[in-house]
């Protein structure tokens, strides 16, 4: 229950991830290694976007996408240096 809860708070600051993106694809502290699989988590959701549930039944079937783009935006905040975390309380 409680990781149901960080997730859905994690949703809420998905307005922070614009700038921190930026910052962590421009950080040395960043090894390119890390930037690397985040690129590749995003690029392979766009091209192959796995829908559990069809985006044709509207409300619900949108909640798949921003579940698995959370997801993804929580990998890259956990490979992240604690100061770019800090920057953007994250």
């Amino acid at each position: 229950m409680r990781k149901v809860l960080k997730r859905i708070t994690f949703i809420f600051k998905v307005w922070k991830f614009v700038p921190f993106l930026k910052d962590y694809f421009l950080s040395k502290e960043v090894s390119k290694g890390k930037k690397v699989i985040g690129v590749l988590l995003i690029v392979v959701y766009v091209i192959f976007p796995f829908d559990i549930i069809p985006d044709f039944l509207t409300f619900i079937g949108i909640i798949d996408d921003i579940v698995i783009a959370t997801f993804i935006f929580e990998r890259m905040v956990k490979m992240a240096p604690e100061s770019l975390k800090r920057k953007y309380d994250v």
